[in-house]
């Protein structure tokens, strides 16, 4: 099943008038909107199932209309394909998932006798996602996971740390957690190791990528209404990096398919390196062809401008060129045609 064109246009209706509500209403229905996706989307393709582009595919036409409703759907999606993968297909329910893997902050958790405590960081949809699949080091270093269901009285949210404006919309806080009931999933590390990690990896820079498409969008409408030889330079260079992202994504998308249980790590990691390149090209060259005025007319080229860059900084950048590199040294004749 394609699931692209079987949920399309209901998705289509309710992105439009999502887009086209005011600014004070959007907060609720991004809520309302996610809840539908959420049910929409049941069954959607987890990764390594035979039809990852698809799933890719939804994700960028969400984050073409607006990036925080896309990061929390994607994170949510990202939850039950972990679920999945490693053996919880029964903790799979009817609520909005999130996955909750920033490490550090004043107070680490700790797990003692299925009690949770401590604070997370960097929690995205504190203040309405309904559980969190949540990662933590046990006391010999390895990464851990658990359940927790966000409806209990011992958590509390801190929203005061966020102060960015992109990506606000996410409602990114502190999560403070005081004997906090919690299920453990899977073995020490297997959050890490399993391939399904890289795999969803390529899915946020799907929403990266869907971004940019509808930014340059904004651009090619302009040179259609109005064309000049600047505006058509810029948008020559865009469309020259957009289609060799795209070529990649579908390239990776046929090697995942093709062998759903290899992580394709560095694949991946170029991928994100790649849509990360060519998103900032887009921010900049989108931006010197159309001037201040859709910075300050148009709500949703504004957002999209202001969340962009944000939600890209989940690459690594140079950190992730190094482990591209330390991938490459054990391959002889890589590039050769």
């Amino acid at each position: 099943m394609n699931i692209k064109i079987s949920i399309n246009m209901t998705i289509l209706s309710m992105l439009s008038e999502f887009e086209s509500a005011l600014a004070e209403d959007k907060n609720k229905l991004r809520i309302d909107l996610l809840s539908q996706l959420v049910n929409l989307a049941k069954n959607l393709p987890y990764p390594a199932s035979g039809q990852i582009y698809q799933r890719w595919q939804l994700f960028a036409q969400i984050a073409g209309v607006d990036l925080s409703l896309a990061k929390l759907f994607e994170s949510h999606c990202d939850a039950l394909s972990i679920l999945n993968e490693l053996g919880y297909q029964e903790e799979i329910d009817d609520q909005i998932w999130a996955v909750w893997a920033a490490d550090g902050g004043p107070a680490p958790l700790q797990i003692k006798d299925n009690l949770c405590s401590g604070i997370k960081p960097w929690c995205s949809g504190a203040e309405f996602i309904q559980k969190a699949l949540m990662s933590y080091k046990d006391q010999q270093g390895q990464a851990q996971l658990c359940i927790a269901d966000l409806n209990h009285s011992s958590i509390t949210t801190d929203l005061s740390h966020w102060h960015a404006v992109g990506m606000h919309a996410t409602k990114t806080a502190r999560v403070t957690f005081e004997n906090t009931p919690i299920k453990l999933i899977g073995r020490p590390n297997s959050y890490l190791e399993r391939p399904g990690f890289w795999h969803g990896a390529a899915g946020v820079a799907a929403c990266w990528y869907g971004a940019a498409v509808r930014l340059v969008s904004f651009l090619q409408e302009s040179c259609q209404a109005n064309p000049n030889p600047f505006k058509k330079l810029y948008l020559g260079e865009l469309a020259h990096q957009l289609e060799i992202t795209k070529q990649y994504f579908q390239y990776v998308a046929e090697l995942i398919d093709h062998k759903p249980m290899l992580s394709h790590e560095r694949e991946i990691r170029i991928l994100r390196a790649q849509t990360e390149q060519c998103c900032l090209s887009v921010v900049e060259r989108v931006g010197k062809a159309l001037g201040a005025r859709p910075f300050c007319e148009d709500a949703t080229f504004a957002q999209l401008m202001a969340d962009l860059p944000v939600f890209i900084r989940q690459s690594h950048a140079a950190f992730d060129y190094e482990q591209i590199a330390e991938l490459c040294l054990p391959e002889q004749s890589l590039w050769e045609l």
